[in-house]
């Protein structure tokens, strides 16, 4: 007979972050968009309206995001008419992004059903402005603020 073991940290985390993902893959469905294409149109959405214009390697940092698949997701969006690409004039390898306005429309139009789905998500801890979501939060941010252990392959020799 085999016990019930405690689920890990990382094991909840990873069953979490695809609940989520799941839940905002059919939200933004009706709009033509992935959980992926929405992370980053709604994070190329924040930098604009925070005066940025910003690289792809930029928005790959931001989103934690590998720059190949930042790449592939901003290519989809141009092609949807969503994000414009420009040669960066002081170096044309970097290319710097910009909604168009049709991406600052449907980026709006996710956000707010993200923000409401957000709600519902976190009903259980009080809601999004509920302490105990603000304590989870808190928590989360430590987690990836604290560096990554270096691999132990040898690859970073």
């Amino acid at each position: 007979m085999t016990e019930a073991r405690t689920p890990t940290p990382g094991f909840l985390v990873w069953r979490l972050s695809m609940k989520w993902r799941v839940a905002v893959d059919r939200a933004v469905a009706p709009l033509g968009l992935t959980h992926a294409q929405y992370s980053v149109l709604s994070s190329l959405y924040g930098m604009v309206g925070a005066g940025e214009r910003p690289s792809q390697r930029r928005l790959a940092d931001h989103t934690g995001l590998e720059p190949i698949y930042i790449s592939k997701l901003v290519r989809a969006l141009e092609a949807a008419g969503l994000v414009e690409r420009t040669a960066d004039p002081a170096d044309t390898r970097v290319m710097r992004l910009a909604l168009t306005d049709a991406g600052t429309d449907v980026a709006e139009r996710a956000i707010a059903l993200v923000r409401e789905l957000q709600d519902e998500l976190t009903a259980p801890l009080g809601g999004v402005q509920g302490g105990r979501t603000r304590n989870l939060m808190r928590e989360l941010e430590a987690l990836l603020a604290a560096p990554s252990p270096p691999s132990k392959t040898g690859d970073d020799q």
